[in-house]
């Protein structure tokens, strides 16, 4: 069965009391049981709920794993990885990463005894440096926020596993439409499903996809005990939004390569991100793991500050706002906005300057989104 079938079919069988076609929201928060102990497989919302099966079997059938698990953020389910480890342990993870990862490593865990040492990914020597005797887990972030960087999965699972450490891929970036972790060789696959999973912009989730069943049943654990799942509602709207993901990925991937040819050959343009682009420090490797490139362009605008928030206040289209990977096109300013709790001299160092530019391209009419970019950069 091909992704495009799986996204509308699987874990979405018709409603077995009602032969409803499309799974139903089931807004509950319990459910009641026959005698003690015997029940119809749900006992309570937040352990499991129908509507969050459906969409955790759907989910774990597109990254071609054998369990999914939904969460109530991306952050969540981050968490609930994390907290697999114990005080002592030490994980090796990218420079160049989302900022509220960077917020949950260096402000809630490490605090906690476990400790994270950061490489550079594109340099396999630096990765190798960094592990220490108490490593346990190595975690991967390509496309990175807001840079694009690609990182050699597969290189870096067999380095990790060599050395017993277990590998996390943050797969929202790609989606498992244009990259399948798992098949590359990583342990556990994280997703903030608010962005193209869901792609509309109208919730906030996350999502866990794995393989082996002991490393579920761990995560699992901590999903119940901490209870950040999403409500039935968030479950069917992000199941919804998985029919139509290939049908979207395609149209980003699509919009913003022109858009990324378009910025690439601007003179208010420094420098282009996009790993579609020939030129691309990380060109081959996408090639290599990935089917497409995605819908992310970030860019160097010429000047700093003063020009960056003329060019925000100069767009029609594109809106100035956190987030990404809805149907609509969206600019963000990471230094201050996503990666604003960052070390200034960990920004400085990767590159996320005060002229650094990221777009989430939509899935509009392309021309539309090149003039609405064009007059803003002629009025920055």
């Amino acid at each position: 069965m091909h992704f495009e079938t799986k996204a509308i079919w699987v874990g979405q069988e018709a409603d077995k009391t009602t032969g409803a076609t499309i799974v139903p929201i089931y807004q509950t928060s319990t459910f009641t049981q026959q005698e003690v102990g015997k029940h119809k497989g749900y006992e309570y919302t937040m352990s499991d709920n129908p509507t969050r099966t459906a969409l955790d079997i759907c989910l774990a059938s597109l990254e071609g794993a054998r369990f999914g698990m939904s969460f109530a953020s991306g952050l969540a389910a981050e968490h609930s990885i994390l907290s697999i480890l114990r005080p002592g342990d030490h994980v090796v993870a990218p420079e160049d990463m989302y900022g509220g990862t960077y917020r949950l490593f260096a402000q809630v865990f490490e605090p906690l005894n476990i400790h994270f040492s950061l490489a550079d990914f594109a340099d396999m020597k630096s990765i190798e440096k960094a592990f220490t005797p108490a490593t346990k887990m190595v975690w991967i972030e390509t496309p990175t926020n807001p840079l694009l960087k690609i990182f050699d999965i597969a290189a870096i699972a067999t380095l990790s596993h060599a050395k017993n450490a277990l590998v996390t891929v943050d797969n929202t970036f790609a989606t498992p439409f244009f990259q399948k972790p798992l098949s590359l060789g990583a342990d556990i696959v994280v997703h903030s499903t608010t962005k193209y999973i869901n792609g509309h912009s109208d919730l906030i989730g996350g999502a866990v996809l794995l393989n082996d069943q002991e490393l579920y049943a761990k995560i699992k654990f901590y999903q119940n005990a901490m209870g950040g799942v999403p409500s039935p509602f968030d479950s069917w709207l992000t199941l919804r939004g998985v029919k139509t993901l290939a049908v979207r990925m395609r149209q980003h991937e699509k919009n913003a390569s022109l858009v990324a040819l378009f910025l690439q050959k601007h003179p208010k343009v420094e420098m282009v991100y996009f790993p579609g682009l020939e030129n691309h420090v990380n060109h081959d490797i996408a090639k290599k793991q990935m089917s497409g490139f995605g819908g992310l362009v970030s860019f160097n605008i010429k000047g700093g500050l003063e020009e960056a928030n003329r060019f925000f206040k100069g767009l029609k289209i594109f809106s100035l706002a956190d987030s990404l990977g809805g149907v609509e096109s969206l600019a963000n300013y990471s230094t201050k906005m996503t990666h604003g709790e960052f070390p200034e001299d960990l920004k400085k160092k990767i590159g996320i300057t005060d002229n650094l530019i990221r777009l989430s391209i939509g899935i509009e009419y392309v021309d539309d989104l090149i003039e609405d970019l064009d007059v803003a950069l002629k009025n920055s």
